[in-house]
C-alpha cells in the first residue's frame, strides 16, 4: 500500500503554520488563538515529541551522505517510540481546535518553503509505522528526496535502493518479501503478468528465504529444467538464426556451485529464462512442439 500525504496530519507543517498564523494575528494587532493552541498541543504530548524529529531534521544542512543517512536513520528509529494512538488523537483534536477558531481553508493555504521536505519526511515515518506492508518504492523516493535536501546535492537513487533492501533483509520475514518487489520492478516494466512457472519461483524463493541450501537446490533443478526445455526447443526450430541464439542461452545457463549463494540477481534471470521459454513455446513455429 502507498501512504498518502495529508497536511492535516503533518506535525511539522501544522506547527509552522500555528506560528505563522501567530505572527499574522500580531501584527494585525489581534489577541491570537493560536499562541494557546500551540502551548496546549505541542507542550509535554506525544505531538510536540514528533514535532522535535521535524525540528531536528531541518537543523542539518549541506552535510555529507553518511551524516544524512545518520540523521534518518535515528529519527526514523525514534519515531517508533511515539504512541500512535495518542498521537492520532492529539491531531484529530488539534484540527479540531483550530477550526473553532479560524477558517481551515485560509489556514492551510499558507506557504511553507520546505513543504516538500516537509511531506516527504512524514510519509517516511508513517511507512515505518504502519502496522500494513508498505511499498518499498515509496521508501526510496521519499528517502531519496530527504538525503538530496540534507547534502544539498543529487543522490543516487540506485544506492538508496541498494540500501533499503539490505536493511530488509535484516527485518523480519514479512518485510523481507517485500525486497523481491523492488527487486522485480525493471522486470515489470517489460512483462506485465507473471506466467505460472515465474510466479512459482518467485513463491519459492519468499518461502525459502531463510534457507539458502534449499534455494540453491531449486535454482540448479529449475535451470536443468529450463536448459532442457530449450533443447527440446531448439531441436524443432527450423530458423538457424534462432537456433544459434538459443543455443547460446544454453550454454550460458549457470548452476549454482558448491560454494556459490543465491542472490537478486538469480532471481532476475530465472525469471527472464521462464519469459523466453514462454515467448519461444508461443512462436508461429513452436505448434509442431505442442
Amino acid at each position: 500500500m502507498n501512504i498518502k500525504h495529508s497536511k492535516y496530519k503533518n506535525t511539522g507543517i501544522l506547527f509552522e503554520l500555528l506560528v505563522r498564523q501567530i505572527t499574522a494575528d500580531t501584527l494585525s494587532g489581534k489577541d491570537s488563538s493560536a499562541t494557546t493552541i500551540l502551548k496546549k498541543y505541542f507542550t509535554k504530548t506525544e505531538l510536540g515529541k514528533e514535532y522535535k524529529l521535524y525540528e531536528n531534521f531541518f537543523k542539518y544542512t549541506n552535510v555529507s551522505e553518511a551524516k544524512a543517512n545518520m540523521v534518518l536513520n535515528t529519527l526514523v528509529e525514534s519515531s517508533k517510540h511515539l504512541n500512535r494512538s495518542t498521537l492520532k488523537r492529539q491531531k484529530y483534536n488539534l484540527i479540531k481546535e483550530i477550526k473553532n477558531h479560524y477558517n481551515l481553508e485560509d489556514f492551510f493555504k499558507m506557504k511553507l518553503p520546505n513543504y516538500k521536505a516537509q511531506a516527504s519526511l512524514f510519509t517516511l515515518l508513517e511507512v515505518y509505522n504502519s502496522e500494513n506492508l508498505s511499498n518499498p518504492t515509496q521508501i526510496i523516493e521519499n528517502k531519496t528526496a530527504l538525503l538530496e535536501y540534507l547534502t544539498q546535492s543529487t543522490i543516487d537513487k540506485k544506492e538508496v535502493k541498494n540500501s533499503i533492501l539490505e536493511e530488509f533483509k535484516n527485518q523480519d520475514k514479512d518485510i523481507r518479501i517485500l525486497t523481491y518487489r523492488v527487486l522485480l520492478e525493471k522486470f515489470n516494466d517489460k512483462y506485465a503478468d507473471l506466467n505460472e512457472n515465474q510466479k512459482n519461483t518467485l513463491k519459492e524463493f519468499i518461502n525459502s528465504i531463510d534457507s539458502t541450501s534449499k534455494l540453491k537446490e531449486f535454482y540448479n533443478t529449475k535451470i536443468n529444467e529450463i536448459k532442457s526445455t530449450l533443447s527440446t526447443l531448439n531441436k524443432k526450430v527450423t530458423d538457424k538464426a534462432i537456433q544459434i541464439k538459443i543455443n547460446e542461452v544454453i550454454n550460458i545457463l549457470p548452476s549454482l556451485t558448491k560454494n556459490e549463494k543465491v542472490n537478486d540477481d538469480h532471481l532476475i534471470n530465472l525469471l527472464q529464462y521462464y519469459a523466453l521459454v514462454e515467448e519461444l513455446e508461443s512462436a508461429k513455429w513452436a505448434n509442431e512442439i505442442k
